[in-house]
């Protein structure tokens, strides 16, 4: 028998239908499914044991498939349920039980904040202005992978406090740790009374000393750190309940900044403060969201050494590469956890903060900035936020992707061949910087202790050794990665689409342009050209990144007791269009 679909929520059936689309077409394009022409831009679906799905798409550059949504049928009715979907797919993704129940959990809890961010969508117009946190609280999430907003970890109330898309604010909590248990970092300059200085207001500052005085008695011996509410209430609370019983830990109360979470959850950002990144207990998108308590103690020091690149090269500085520095952190160690060699790591990543540099540190008057990732969103009725930005820029289209490609890819491009260092500067990762007339002019990264690669066997000089001892290191054919995946396979081929279907950029125009931009550089850097040549970014193939592989065979679900320091699973490899496309752009 055949659900109410006549009575059903049209936003969750669209929701839906948005996210079997894209089920269909990244696990196409890692080769998961296998589809067959089906007629003249029609395409079937053969399952065992379930209907045949059919439904229109066209091809793309890195082998993309770009499915439209309303077109996905199973039998004789409309694919709305994506978790039907993978049931159906299961028996060729090889699913065992225990991953089943996992990504059925992940994908139904996906499929239900989709619902929420289709149900208040606004128009491009109105989130082309709004500030940088507060767009980030409208858009979908990673546009590769599937299980995107899973947040296993979270209940109801917990997606309704603490999720982005809930557009609400959150106050952290804060404790004191004693220095047996804890320790603070920060760059030169920047110590610990600095920090609370200027992160709380005198007031909180002297009710929370009062707080501490009357508790233990070396108030100034103890650390100071916030601590989201989720992590208190689920692990500060339980199984730090020793460190509290024995003033080890002590709460000092609610601090009265009202932050706003982006994305990445666990990324806390308010005006006139630092971002603060705090670990939870929470599983995302492949990984437990602790903070790993090496990387969170050498973040600083990763911060210190990576701003002396730019400092040291004028080439470098002029690209305007900005580097949100991880400024200070404080890490504390649970000693039960940390006895036990093959815990799952994520015992071992309970309890810390990170304060990094606010993206309005970086900006000049006039300027705004948005997340790389805004530009693949589009809103309900149809009007992409990049049609929005290239309308108000008074640039033709073409002219507008150029300058984005120009902000974008001559930093990394330096710091790749002539420092030998690389970023993850996918589309979270990276914020877009804009001038007063919506054009792009430069970038800023983030997220670095965990996220730079450097060579292996280069001497890194100035590079302290707690840095280089969580810095992770990869040949130049996997460091080139950081281009080729995050930014071109990873985010490229989606704004490809964006460009052709709203700004009526053909695909290959848009590859194009891009390799335009990067054979640019080349030619104005023949010391580096050869570097630049073993990157292979024209290369007729490169490897496909297959997360979504990673993820639904059980990359992500596994209790394993070290986060992965290799590369991303690669299955095979996609054809480059950067390699098929003419030189120049056509008129």
């Amino acid at each position: 028998m055949n659900p109410p679909a006549d009575i059903a929520d049209p936003t969750w059936q669209d929701a839906g239908r948005r996210l079997v689309a894209k089920a269909l077409a990244e696990l196409s394009y890692e080769q998961l499914l296998s589809p067959v022409p089906d007629g003249p831009g029609s395409w079937r679906l053969e399952l065992p044991g379930a209907p045949v799905h059919r439904f229109r798409a066209r091809r793309g550059g890195f082998g993309t498939w770009r499915v439209d949504p309303g077109s996905v049928v199973r039998g004789d009715r409309p694919a709305l349920d994506p978790m039907r979907f993978l049931l159906d797919a299961r028996p060729v993704l090889g699913l065992d039980g225990p991953t089943t129940a996992e990504v059925v959990r992940e994908l139904t809890a996906t499929h239900a904040a989709e619902a929420r961010l289709l149900a208040d969508g606004r128009p491009a117009a109105a989130l082309a202005d709004l500030p940088y946190a507060e767009l980030e609280q409208h858009l979908t999430g990673h546009p590769v992978l599937v299980l995107n907003k899973g947040r296993l970890g979270f209940d109801a109330a917990d997606l309704d406090r603490y999720a982005p898309e809930s557009r609400g604010t959150v106050r952290l909590r804060w404790y004191a740790a004693h220095p047996s248990v804890a320790g603070f970092q920060g760059v030169p300059g920047l110590d610990h009374a600095r920090l609370l200085a200027e992160e709380l207001d005198p007031a909180t500052r002297q009710a929370f000393t009062a707080t501490l005085a009357d508790r233990v008695p070396d108030p100034a011996a103890y650390v100071w750190l916030p601590v989201h509410p989720y992590q208190d209430e689920t692990v500060v609370r339980t199984l730090f309940a020793r460190y509290l019983a024995d003033r080890r830990l002590v709460p000092l109360g609610e601090g009265p900044t009202d932050y706003r979470p982006v994305q990445s959850v666990r990324t806390l950002v308010a005006p006139g403060h630092r971002d603060v990144k705090t670990p939870l207990l929470m599983r995302n998108t492949l990984v437990w969201r602790g903070l790993g308590t090496r990387a969170t103690a050498a973040a600083p020091d990763v911060s210190a050494w990576l701003a002396t690149l730019p400092a040291g090269d004028p080439e470098l500085r002029a690209t305007g590469l900005g580097l949100l520095g991880e400024v200070a952190s404080v890490v504390v160690s649970h000693d039960l956890f940390d006895e036990v060699d093959d815990v799952p790591y994520r015992y071992r990543e309970l309890l810390g903060a990170v304060w990094r540099e606010p993206v309005a540190a970086h900006l000049r008057p006039g300027e705004r900035a948005r997340s790389l990732a805004a530009l693949l969103h589009v809103d309900p009725t149809g009007r992409a936020v990049l049609t929005e930005l290239v309308a108000r820029s008074g640039l033709s289209p073409q002219d507008w992707l150029g300058r984005l490609c120009e902000a974008l890819l001559p930093g990394l491009l330096i710091c790749l061949t002539r420092h030998g260092v690389a970023f993850c500067p996918h589309g979270e990762n990276t914020v877009v910087v804009y001038d007063t007339g919506d054009v792009p002019v430069r970038v800023l990264v983030k997220d670095f202790a965990e996220d730079v690669t450097l060579l292996p066997g280069r001497d890194y000089p100035g590079l302290s050794e707690r840095a280089d001892g969580v810095l992770v290191r990869w040949p130049a054919e996997e460091m080139a990665h950081s281009i080729t995946s995050a930014v071109l396979a990873g985010h490229f081929r989606f704004l490809a689409g964006v460009a052709e279907d709203h700004l009526g950029v053909p695909e290959e125009t848009f590859w194009a342009l891009v390799r335009k931009t990067l054979l640019r550089w080349r030619a104005g850097h023949p010391d580096l050209a050869e570097a630049f040549d073993d990157l292979g970014l024209l290369a007729p193939e490169v490897e496909r990144v297959a997360l979504n592989r990673e993820h639904l065979t059980g990359g992500g679900f596994h209790d394993r007791a070290d986060r992965d320091a290799a590369p991303d699973v690669v299955h095979g490899f996609a054809p480059n269009p950067l390699a098929a496309v003419p030189a120049e752009v056509p008129a």
